[in-house]
């Protein structure tokens, strides 16, 4: 599992959809938003949880379709198939691989890119324990989107379709937790139940995304 970690490491630093294509989308959307609404500051603030939110969970979805296609391209899936590590093994470390590679980045770029919204002081710790919690969980139902769409052409709409409504129910706690974080008000229930939805998730979608990709390898 190590060896195919780091595998898939570098295969993400080679191939560019990465560290710098997540990172680069986020930079761009917060940006963008000042723009869009205005330069009010206390607009900004209102709007600065769910904005960073909604920019880091659109991210995350940049880099799904890399997850299981380079190695189905090139042969490798079918050879990952037949190794001794279980595949609910291979899909976890895929999960492992990407949330390094693209929510990681994100979570330790998102307090520097909440100054750009003017985010509340007390926000800062808070957005960042959100998305700490909740990124995984975007990884591994990206990773098992991703195993529903593997050897489909133009999968990535298809991908994309399938996830964002699996997304919903994370943004919204994890969005919650960052805004009554930032407003002063208790997140015990909405933190709870974020990490309730990661640790399902990262429990429960290694052993669907192995199931299907048992089928699609038929």
């Amino acid at each position: 599992m190590i060896a195919l970690l780091a595998r898939d490491l570098r295969l993400a630093v080679r191939a560019g959809g990465g560290f710098g294509l997540g990172l680069a989308f986020f930079l761009i959307v917060t940006v963008l938003v000042p723009f869009g609404v205005g330069p009010e500051t206390a607009i900004l603030r209102a709007i600065a949880p769910g904005i960073l939110w909604v920019g880091a969970l659109l991210a995350c979805l940049l880099s799904l379709d890399r997850i299981f296609a380079l190695d189905h391209e090139d042969g490798s899936l079918d050879l990952l198939a037949t190794a001794p590590l279980p595949m609910e093994g291979i899909a976890f470390v895929k999960a492992a691989a990407h949330w390094i590679t693209t929510g990681l980045p994100l979570v330790l770029a998102a307090p520097a890119l909440g100054v750009l919204l003017h985010l509340p002081g007390p926000g800062y710790a808070w957005l960042l324990v959100s998305l700490a919690l909740g990124t995984p969980a975007l990884s591994v139902i990206g990773t098992f989107g991703a195993a529903l769409t593997v050897g489909m052409k133009r999968g990535g709409l298809l991908l994309s379709l399938l996830v964002l409504p699996l997304y919903v129910p994370t943004l919204i706690f994890g969005a919650e937790v960052a805004r009554r974080g930032a407003a002063g008000l208790a997140v015990e229930t909405p933190l709870l139940m974020l990490a309730g939805i990661s640790l399902g998730a990262v429990a429960l979608l290694p052993f669907a995304s192995a199931a299907v990709l048992r089928i699609n390898l038929r």
